[in-house]
């Protein structure tokens, strides 16, 4: 459903009412994310961000999310005197994450992050976990829906 934008609205209205059909989440979020077992180390988790080159990790026990751990938690973690990330559980460092399902729209999806002020957001499937959304993919779809914009 289309809103109409003005002074102080928020979200892509504009862009709905000139008749752009919002994409979902599902479009642009990174698919089948690197995760960590809840029973790992907080040293685990920290060589599998630097191994992939990712800030975030979903915290799985099974198929169930279970949290979220990202590279700032550990930092501060490694900080504390006399913490050794290898014998502290990954579960330590996590927080409740921000979820969505993957047929959330993206202005949805960027409403909820800057609400919540979060960096990231899990994307949600049929079997648990199906993908992650970042700040870093909420500027490549910002970037994708400019270009489309100009034509």
């Amino acid at each position: 459903m289309a809103r109409t934008g003005g002074p102080g609205s928020r979200g892509t209205s504009g862009a709905l009412a000139q008749g752009m059909l919002m994409p979902a989440i599902s479009r642009y979020m990174t698919r089948e994310p690197y995760t960590i077992a809840a029973s790992a180390t907080a040293a685990a988790a920290r060589t599998v961000m630097q191994s992939h080159l990712v800030r975030h990790l979903p915290i799985v026990d099974g198929s169930e999310l279970v949290g979220l751990v990202g590279d700032a938690e550990l930092e501060a973690m490694s900080k504390v005197p006399g913490a050794d990330l290898g014998k502290l559980g990954v579960a330590s460092a996590m927080t409740k994450p921000v979820t969505v399902w993957g047929s959330a729209s993206l202005d949805e999806v960027a409403e909820l992050m800057a609400e919540k002020r979060c960096d990231c957001v899990v994307v949600l499937g049929g079997h648990g976990v199906q993908g992650i959304f970042t700040a870093t993919d909420a500027l490549r779809a910002l970037s994708d829906l400019l270009q489309r914009a100009a034509g």
